[in-house]
């Protein structure tokens, strides 16, 4: 995530979790802090996809997520050589079609092949 805070994707966290083919998929990666910081710091969130429709509910959540935020936010999501990102600015101005067509994109994105 780009433009956000440690707080902020602590959000997105709260908000996958709360999906229930998302709950105990979604892990935070934290790194030791420097040597003026106090705590470890989250940098990353990692999902365990597996099979099936997981990988549209995380594109939806994120999309949602993205359009509640105030400030300009990228969210990057890669998945072995694939990699995406998503702005709120890109997402804020869509209409209900269009935030469809854009969770669809994601998903197809990170697809795994061997799943259809």
């Amino acid at each position: 995530m780009t433009g956000g805070s440690t707080d902020q994707l602590r959000d997105l966290r709260r908000w996958l979790g709360e999906e229930p083919e998302l709950r105990g998929r979604v892990v935070s990666l934290s790194r030791r802090p420097e040597e003026h910081e106090l705590g470890t710091l989250t940098e990353a969130l990692q999902i365990t996809l597996g099979s099936g429709g997981v990988v549209a509910t995380v594109a939806a959540v994120v999309i949602a997520w993205l359009r509640t935020r105030p400030a300009e936010i990228t969210v990057r999501i890669s998945r072995g050589d694939d990699e995406i990102e998503v702005t709120a600015k890109g997402v804020k101005s869509l209409n209900v079609h269009e935030l469809g067509q854009a969770a669809s994109e994601v998903a197809r994105t990170f697809a795994d092949p061997h799943d259809g």
